[in-house]
């Protein structure tokens, strides 16, 4: 949401995008457009889940540039759906820019919101697991855990 205020405060459009996976958590990236494609703003931990060039002609291949690298600590591949575009200018900026405290209303608001599924079940039941590989690269951290005391 820091993003899409960001984005609000020079010019454009502040939108969110929703991630649903399966045995993992979701996650949002905030949408913006240059030259009638897609990029995304979005800050993770995992080096794999961040910024998006604008060079994606629909949501849906957009999310798909998430898919290979949103997997569980099994080395599951769960990304599973994506939201339609979520403007926030339909909610009251009380709610999301000002104080923070109520902005926890947010995500509902993301989970009721029509999502399309990024694959099907016969996809899903076809999909492997992450090589120790791709699992070592996965656990690739900005930020360290803090140390226990």
């Amino acid at each position: 949401m820091v993003a899409a205020c960001a984005l609000w405060i020079h010019g454009e459009s502040p939108i969110l995008l929703d991630l649903k996976a399966t045995r993992d958590f979701d996650h949002v990236v905030a949408l913006f457009r240059r030259g009638g494609c897609w990029g995304a703003i979005s800050k993770s931990n995992h080096v794999q889940l961040r910024y998006r060039n604008p060079v994606y002609k629909t949501l849906r291949e957009l999310s798909m540039s998430y898919f290979h690298e949103y997997a569980n600590k099994k080395g599951q591949l769960t990304l599973r759906s994506y939201s339609r575009a979520f403007d926030l200018r339909k909610v009251d900026p009380k709610i999301w820019v000002t104080n923070g405290s109520n902005c926890w209303d947010i995500p509902g608001m993301l989970d009721e919101i029509r999502h399309y599924p990024l694959v099907t079940r016969k996809q899903v039941r076809l999909l492997y697991r992450r090589d120790a590989m791709e699992r070592k690269a996965g656990n690739l951290l900005e930020y360290p855990a803090p140390r226990r005391k």
